[in-house]
């Protein structure tokens, strides 16, 4: 069965962006920083989610992206563009 893949063969395109976002936010937020406030917004999700989204080796919905970049005050084209 055929599986979308980003270029890289990774399941997102948004991971590696991701990681870099959280590594220049002030202060820097680990995995399980992100994944709190992710929690605080009423998002259920931990930092094993941070860790393989970045990993790009789960795949990220739409409302995925829309949590994340509200969460870390971003455009939904700073996750998706380099």
């Amino acid at each position: 069965m055929f599986k979308l893949k980003a270029s890289d063969g990774t399941n997102n395109i948004c991971g590696r962006k991701l990681a870099r976002l959280r590594a220049e936010h002030n202060p820097p937020l680990s995995q399980r920083k992100l994944a709190q406030m992710l929690q605080v917004e009423g998002y259920d999700v931990d930092n094993h989610f941070i860790r393989r989204v970045e990993l790009g080796e789960r795949f990220v919905t739409d409302i995925e992206l829309l949590m994340l970049s509200d969460v870390l005050g971003v455009s939904l084209d700073t996750l998706l563009r380099e």
